[in-house]
């Protein structure tokens, strides 16, 4: 483990660290504590609830109390407690947020054996938990146990795995003089570690001979404390009640874990599920911004901001934990008794936030140029650097430059190592006031002027993450409603009766049929994220915007991304392509919705679909077009039965322009819905011959984005008779043998082997 020590530097007063010890009973938390506190030279205090009432238990409340006076006289406080879930610990962590103390936690997770080992030894221990009642607690509290997170608010995790890992642990903490400090992060835990198993099992093979009706009344005796006090516990949550046979206070703790353990986890579940700013300070670094002015704006703008982010959560971000205007900041935002879930900061490179110091934030900000270029030094050349050429790129496409006090949303490539190895989605470049007279905008000491640039450049900001938080939040409910439209669409169909099947067995059996497809691997084409390369209209789960000239403009979910992906990087997907030449690539599509179903992909970037394209791509259009007559022409010379038709979906559910080549045969399994049909066989479909005259005459092609074009009635795209289901519908088309529509014979929009294209079928 990475145990280095600082020494800070600054005034000689002392630096108090509040440690939150976190194990099961046996663990060694009280050894910990006195091995550190007899060889360190820095004051410490050991608040521990098992004496804290005059050497009798106590409560939590007179342990707050305790440690709030020690930090208070400068001196750095051991919580020598289980705090085993987030609950136990937040008020504790909470000390420490209002004042220059670090809050660590020192995570004794050894194994269940040897801390049962301990506890059923041990003899005078503070609280009384020994013999056989301790391995029933001990069992209990490890069946609740949630390991500690650095966004409960923690500056440093270590984890101890291992006896050597707690040496490691009491030398650094040992060795931590006055005015030292350790870096900022998690450290020691491993990926692969394992829940602890409970003592049920173990006790089939216990080292420790221990008497049966001994350990059967202490089992029984435990569970009923545990149902008395959790009825207690709903009462008054800090008062211990009595427990007979001088029960350890310890199991106090469980039963807090069994009364809140549920509502704990789903508080966890949903922090790692928050989408996160981390942000550096803007302008006081190369720009010389004061800090203390800049810290009242950075917790003014926040404490604005906090209630429009929903879940969201903000993260001010220094390399250094002598960090002045984090300092500063954190005991700002502290008297403003901001909400540490929702704000805090952090000590660490804001380009390796997940991967060193396991705080994972999708968004990150970064104190940007004006030109918006790489280069420089500090957070942007940091940020483009570890982005790679995609931002630069990116970044292009949205601005030019940037003003100060103004901001902007840049979605970040899934090819990008700041995607693949941190998880971030999105860099928000922003601009603040200069007060640096070597660089460029110097405002020449006009703090009533760089004031109002520094809050306009925070709201700008924090309301370009409000965005993307919103946009998220939408996403499951489009995901609802969509699967919801399927559902009803398979009940329509269930309507029919086949030959073998009632009304629900069929339904039921094509349910299954639609699930098993969905479950299994699929062999062909995937990117390097294993997003699969298709262009079926049920995985549209993107939400979709009104562009300014009324056509629709789509916010491209990630999974939307893979064709794009492909397009940008073919090289990487050779042996999955049909054809690789300049602009183009050709693959077949995922889940063809015919015999033949290929897809010939535009490489231009800034091209996702039709409401993109203008006069000057009409050249690119026609290029894909002959690719695409090509395709057609070899599937003909290898089946002459077959008839084609090339055009575009209006609206496609997959980012990065692309042309269907689609036999009209739809002989397919993968057609199972009103959508897949009528994506392909109403005005939602343009051919590739009307989207090049419209171009060429009018600069853009007309788009049919109306959604009732999927919802409308299966009808034979030969003879235009009803259908009632797809089924049915398929029944009748493998045998319909009426002349195509009249409007599909002109212009060349139909392609068979008599003629290509062709005028008559």
């Amino acid at each position: 483990m990475e145990m280095d020590i600082g020494k800070a530097s600054g005034p000689k007063e002392p630096n108090p660290v509040l440690v939150i010890l976190v194990g099961a009973p046996g663990s060694g938390k009280s050894t910990f504590c006195e091995e550190v506190m007899r060889n360190s030279t820095r004051p410490w205090v050991r608040v521990c609830q098992d004496t804290i009432g005059n050497g009798k238990a106590g409560t939590k409340a007179q342990c707050l109390g305790s440690a709030d006076r020690a930090l208070k006289d400068g001196k750095s406080v051991f919580i020598d407690r289980c705090n085993l879930d987030r609950e136990q610990r937040s008020e504790f962590v909470k000390l420490g947020s209002g004042s220059q103390t670090d809050v660590h936690a020192i995570v004794l997770d050894l194994p269940a054996k040897l801390c049962i080992s301990r506890s059923v030894k041990r003899s005078g221990h503070e609280g009384n938990l020994q013999g056989g009642k301790a391995a029933s607690v001990v069992n209990t509290m490890l069946r609740k146990k949630e390991l500690p997170k650095l966004c409960e608010g923690f500056n440093r995790i270590t984890f101890c795995q291992s006896e050597n890992d707690v040496k490691e642990a009491v030398n650094a903490y040992s060795a931590l003089g006055p005015l030292d400090n350790l870096p900022h992060g998690c450290f020691g835990q491993k990926p692969d570690t394992k829940i602890q198993v409970g003592i049920m099992k173990f006790l089939k093979k216990a080292e420790v001979p221990i008497d049966a009706a001994s350990l059967n009344n202490g089992i029984i005796e435990s569970t009923s404390q545990t149902r008395g006090k959790i009825d207690s516990c709903f009462k008054d949550k800090e008062k211990v009640s009595s427990i007979p046979d001088n029960a350890n206070l310890e199991s106090k703790e469980v039963e807090d874990n069994a009364v809140g353990s549920a509502g704990s986890n789903a508080i966890q579940v949903s922090l790692e599920d928050s989408p996160t700013l981390a942000f550096p300070s803007i302008s006081t670094s190369d720009f010389q911004f004061n800090h203390e002015k800049a810290a009242d704006i950075i917790v003014d703008k926040v404490a604005e901001f906090s209630n429009k982010i929903g879940n969201g959560r903000l993260v001010l971000v220094d390399l250094s934990h002598k960090s002045k205007i984090l300092s500063l900041v954190k005991a700002k935002a502290a008297e403003r008794n901001i909400d540490t879930q929702k704000f805090f900061t952090h000590v660490g490179d804001i380009t390796h936030l997940y991967s060193t110091g396991g705080l994972r934030c999708n968004v990150i900000a970064n104190a940007a140029n004006w030109r918006l270029k790489p280069g420089g030094g500090g957070v942007n050349a940091a940020i483009f650097n570890a982005a790679g050429s995609e931002l630069e790129y990116a970044t292009k496409e949205k601005a030019k430059s940037l003003s100060p006090g103004n901001a902007v949303v840049v979605p970040l490539s899934l090819s990008s190592p700041l995607f693949t190895r941190e998880g971030v989605t999105h860099v928000i470049h922003v601009l603040g006031p200069n007060m640096n007279p070597q660089r460029p905008n110097f405002l020449n000491n006009d703090y009533n002027k760089g004031c109002k640039i520094l809050r306009e450049a925070y709201a700008a900001l924090f309301e370009g993450f409000a965005s993307i938080v919103r946009t998220q939040a939408e996403q499951p409910r489009v995901r609802n409603e969509n699967l919801g439209k399927q559902s009803m669409e398979l009940e329509d169909q269930s309507q029919w009766s086949g030959n073998h099947f009632t009304n629900t067995d069929q339904k039921t059996k094509r349910d299954a049929d639609h699930r098993s497809e969905k479950s299994k691997k699929y062999k062909g084409t995937q990117d390097d994220f294993g997003l699969t390369f298709m262009d079926s209209r049920d995985e549209k789960l993107d939400s979709e915007h009104r562009r300014p000239d009324g056509s629709m403009n789509k916010a491209w979910g990630s999974w939307a991304q893979a064709l794009h992906q492909l397009a940008m990087h073919p090289e990487k997907h050779k042996d999955d392509l049909l054809e690789i030449s300049e602009d183009i690539v050709v693959l077949n599509d995922a889940y063809p919705k015919a015999q033949k179903h290929v897809l010939v992909l535009l490489q231009t970037r800034g091209l996702d679909c039709l409401a993109d394209v203008q006069n000057e791509h009409l050249r690119l259009l026609k290029k894909m077009h002959d690719v695409g007559l090509k395709w057609a022409k070899k599937f003909l010379h290898e089946n002459a039965s077959l008839v084609f038709r090339l055009g575009y979906h209006s609206v496609p559910s997959m980012r990065q322009l692309h042309l269907h080549v689609i036999s009209q045969d739809f002989e397919s399994k993968h057609l199972k819905n009103k959508k897949h049909w009528n994506s392909f066989n109403t005005a939602f479909f343009r051919d590739s011959v009307d989207v090049m005259d419209e171009i060429s005459n009018h600069g853009k092609a007309t788009l049919k984005d109306d959604d009732k074009l999927l919802s409308m009635e299966l009808r034979c795209h030969r003879c235009r008779s009803a259908h009632p289901n797809i089924p049915r519908l398929k029944s009748h088309i493998s045998s319909c043998k009426a002349p195509f529509p009249a409007y599909l014979l002109e212009n060349g929009r139909l392609v068979n082997a008599v003629s290509e294209p062709q005028n008559n079928v």
